[in-house]
């Protein structure tokens, strides 16, 4: 091979190398600008005095691990953290199963089987400040609909956004409404993908119903699964529309969650590096959860 023709495959190859860079790049600011920025601000703004006075005076003094002590030693930081670990687990073990149920029922074909999946989505594509809107009309302990119905029946109206006791189901039970199309869809979806034939098999050795769905379905959706669960665990810990739209955070703290100490520290308080302290605590919860998903699937890959 001459000189010449190696010399041209280089710069072919480097032709090819300078395109596939030129996809990549404008992706990568874009990621950079949006995201990383954010991200790098948020930590840095933890370690720092920043106040509405930083806006004018352009001065954050640097005060170390200050902010993070003050959000875990503030008095509602505890039980914001255990009303984001009930709203989690409630909310994605509702999500869960009914998004289950639903996939599986969905599976079979029947008359207007599309229109109803259709149809399932409308929680999903509502703005969420609109859903909680709605949802605290229904909700209302003396107009409410929902009370309404109840009482027709002969139970008394409950205090499902007033009361201390009721307030973080009710909202736990609205998340879960509003989350279920995102099941639906990516489980329906891994559904899809199991072979008929291997449910065909199975029922030739007995295998049906729910020995079927746990030898067959389980297992070759596992991978779904897996994403649905980690994906909702992070999309979870950060709702902040329902519960302001529902609740505010209240009664008496009851809904009281870390995005919502987030929220509240930064732009009704004005601290912005307790706020950022407590943002970053849920940045870390969300990591921790995405880092066993990486090792989780990293197994099943090696297995």
């Amino acid at each position: 091979m001459t000189t010449a023709v190696l010399s041209s495959r280089r710069r072919r190859v480097r032709r090819e190398d300078v395109i596939k860079a030129l996809f990549v790049v404008p992706a990568a600011i874009y990621i950079a600008l949006f995201f990383g920025y954010p991200v790098v601000k948020n930590i840095l703004m933890g370690f720092q005095d920043y106040t509405t006075k930083t806006f004018f005076t352009g001065e954050a003094p640097w005060v170390g691990f200050q902010n993070y002590v003050t959000a875990l030693t503030s008095g509602l930081f505890w039980p914001a953290m255990a009303n984001t670990l009930l709203f989690t687990l409630g909310s994605l073990l509702g999500q869960f199963v009914i998004g289950m149920g639903l996939a599986v029922f969905f599976r079979r074909q029947f008359p207007l089987s599309g229109f109803l999946r259709a149809m399932l989505l409308l929680p999903w594509l509502l703005p969420l400040i609109v859903s909680s809107a709605t949802w605290r009309a229904i909700l209302d302990k003396d107009s409410g609909i929902l009370n309404q119905a109840l009482g027709a029946i002969g139970i008394d109206a409950v205090p499902w956004l007033t009361s201390p006791d009721v307030a973080l189901i009710a909202v736990i039970l609205v998340n879960i409404w509003v989350g279920i199309p995102f099941n639906v869809t990516l489980l329906y979806g891994g559904l899809q993908d199991i072979p008929e034939e291997l449910y065909e098999a199975a029922s030739l050795d007995g295998a049906t119903g729910w020995k079927a769905f746990w030898h067959i379905t389980l297992p070759n959706l596992r991978p779904v699964m897996s994403v649905v669960l980690v994906l909702g665990v992070v999309y979870t810990l950060k709702v902040l529309d329902v519960i302001l739209g529902l609740t505010g955070g209240g009664p008496a703290n009851a809904t009281q969650t870390i995005a919502i100490r987030a929220y509240q520290t930064s732009f009704v308080d004005f601290e912005f590096g307790v706020g950022a302290a407590f943002s970053n605590i849920l940045i870390l919860l969300s990591l921790v959860f995405a880092l066993i998903y990486l090792r989780s699937n990293r197994k099943a890959v090696d297995e």
